[in-house]
């Protein structure tokens, strides 16, 4: 967008008397392009979706919901967080410690050398921001999500955190290569928070160089789909670009440097706050970026954007709850406690969602772990292969602390180091009560997984036993080395006559591994005769509902690693075809059948090893 349309954008703003909300906030696409052409025709530049009948008038945006198919019109805006929050008063871009402060404003780093489109999500795009897809065919994209063009009222932001990694504090890490570059309301009036990953240095790269690899871009961007595919809370990722920019990496940090190129994933979320966002300002002291000023009173949602709030209230504990937990009450003198208790509560669930579906992440430091309970931050994740309790995707985590079968344990540590930095926010009773919450974790976690496993071997209504016959097939499985994706979607798909019969056809090749320890026929029996106890139900309909459960298709390491090898000869056919058959990981695909995705890890990808650097 030209300066030029930029005084005409805000000038017809004011003459249409927009909200508030919008000036203050973040602008709808769908809003402004209505009030911009409310006479006009449809157009090469509106792409129209549907009709929705509506009680409003003709001219109204319910009328319609359009998509832009370019960025003239297409906006995003940072003053949300600038209004609300206190920025960094140093406006030069080096490395520092940063103090009394939530973000710093830093620039995007353009590439020098020519950037090339590797991937992108259609439904990120079409469903989240409002682009019909063709306009990712344009260089105003390009250069948008290569972070070489800011788009008019967007402020690029870094955000300023702390973080316990590997369990020991690690002061402050801050975003070292990421830019948040502004905040964009859609028509379905879903706030989302837009960030380039490897867009250039900023005041928290540390003795980084602002960079992502390729290879470590294409795990994220078709990770963080997947995830999102399998039905798990995360970040999404709109585009992936890569350039002839060469940086260096010691990948497995043993001394052995290598040349790669540089890429960026635009990726987005609700939020990008992080339990190390509170850790940062209480271990340096600063309450009054923590909690209101004293004498300020309480503020409710509907006086969000008054002069009051955004000029005492700075406080970033408050405007996390009041933006993002709806569920708390902001002038509930117990919503610190009400807080804790519903992150508590959902990092269980996200948690157990990954255990369920053999995720582990890798690298889940304080400074990784959203306050929302979203997956983010995708370094050396995995998804297991081999059913093991001790899986570690990260070669670099020599004492195995992020390992599958820990990651419960890592989940309470961060609560309670997130409970620390509350502390000083609490009177007596409170911490209590807060203690009390976090004691509930476990129980909270352990419930979750249960029902998530019963619903993975298709059983119905609460039956004694339940636990131990999970707990017997976990262990089958550990001690065959059974595949755990194919293991479970194998028992979706086989026959109860099959079954007893144990006639276990060569399809399910994972059901062949298990059925050769000598207890698999006692564990038959034992599952067969749950399965008896399912009221109204039939066979047809288990295997019907554990497909619904039970992915046929995830991002192993050998699949990434494949994608990789041939995006980094610029064939990016494998991301795109990982891309499209992730989005649907409970269907048959025959494409994904032919590349071998539902068949036993190849031979040559026995012994891969998962980077650590990116």
């Amino acid at each position: 967008m030209t300066q030029r349309t930029g005084f005409l954008f805000c000038w017809l703003i004011q003459r249409l008397q927009f909200p508030q909300l919008l000036l203050l906030d973040v602008t709808c696409h769908a809003i402004v392009c209505c009030l911009l052409q409310p006479g006009r025709e449809r157009s090469d530049s509106v792409f129209y979706l549907s009709s929705n009948k509506s009680s409003h008038e003709q001219g109204s945006c319910e009328k319609e919901v359009r998509l832009a198919s370019s960025l003239d019109f297409w906006t995003l805006s940072s003053e949300n967080f600038i209004a609300m929050l206190p920025v960094d008063p140093v406006k030069e871009n080096y490395v520092r410690k940063v103090k009394n402060c939530v973000f710093s404003i830093a620039f995007p780093t353009p590439f020098k050398s020519r950037v090339r489109l590797v991937a992108v999500s259609k439904e990120v795009l079409e469903d989240i921001l409002d682009l019909d897809l063709s306009v990712s065919e344009t260089d105003d994209f390009i250069q948008l999500v290569s972070g070489e063009k800011i788009l008019f009222g967007s402020v690029p932001l870094a955000h300023r955190y702390g973080g316990h990694q590997f369990g020991i504090w690690a002061d402050q890490l801050g975003d070292g290569r990421a830019h948040l570059i502004g905040i964009y309301m859609n028509r379905k009036g879903e706030k989302w928070e837009l960030q380039l990953k490897g867009s250039g240095k900023t005041p928290y790269s540390r003795h980084g160089d602002g960079r992502a690899v390729l290879r470590s871009s294409v795990r994220e961007f078709l990770g963080s789909e997947a995830v999102h595919h399998l039905g798990i809370p995360t970040s999404r990722a709109a585009s992936l670009v890569v350039s002839d920019d060469e940086v260096w990496r010691d990948q497995f940090y043993d001394g052995n440097v290598v040349k790669e190129r540089a890429a960026v994933v635009l990726r987005v979320a609700k939020s990008w706050f992080r339990i190390g966002s509170l850790e940062i300002l209480a271990h340096y002291g600063e309450l009054d970026l923590l909690r209101p000023c004293t004498g300020c009173s309480a503020y409710s949602r509907s006086s969000m954007y008054s002069v009051a709030f955004s000029r005492c209230s700075r406080t970033l504990l408050d405007f996390i709850i009041q933006e993002h937990f709806p569920s708390v009450d902001v002038g509930e003198p117990n919503r610190y406690v009400d807080f804790f208790s519903v992150v508590v509560s959902e990092t269980a669930q996200l948690i157990a969602l990954w255990t369920s579906v053999g995720f582990a992440h890798g690298v889940c430091n304080t400074d990784n772990c959203s306050l929302l309970s979203i997956t983010i931050d995708y370094g050396p994740f995995g998804f297991m292969e081999a059913y093991n309790p001790d899986f570690v995707p990260n070669t670099s985590d020599d004492e195995r602390r992020y390992k599958i079968g820990n990651q419960a344990n890592v989940g309470m540590f961060n609560l309670n180091k997130l409970l620390q930095a509350l502390n000083p926010l609490l009177d007596p009773r409170q911490k209590q009560l807060a203690a009390l919450i976090l004691e509930g974790y476990p129980d909270l976690y352990y419930t979750r997984f249960r029902e998530l496993f019963k619903a993975k071997l298709g059983l119905l209504g609460e039956r004694k036993g339940d636990e131990d016959l999970i707990a017997f097939l976990l262990h089958l499985m550990e001690k065959t080395a059974a595949d755990f994706t194919m293991t479970f979607r194998q028992l979706s798909e086989i026959t109860q006559s099959q079954l007893q019969e144990l006639n276990i056809p060569q399809q399910f090749w994972a059901l062949q591994t298990i059925s050769k320890h000598e207890l698999f026929p006692a564990w038959v029996s034992q599952y067969l005769l749950r399965l008896k106890s399912n009221m109204n139900d039939s066979d047809s309909e288990r295997r019907k509902r554990m497909m619904t459960v039970n992915p046929r298709y995830v991002l192993k390491n050998w699949m990434a690693e494949s994608a990789v090898r041939k995006a980094e000869r610029n064939d990016f056919s494998e991301v795109r075809l990982l891309q499209q058959v992730l989005q649907h990981p409970f269907q048959k695909h025959s494409t994904a059948e032919k590349a071998g995705y539902a068949s036993p890890t190849p031979s040559w990808a026995k012994n891969l090893r998962v980077s650590c650097s990116s």
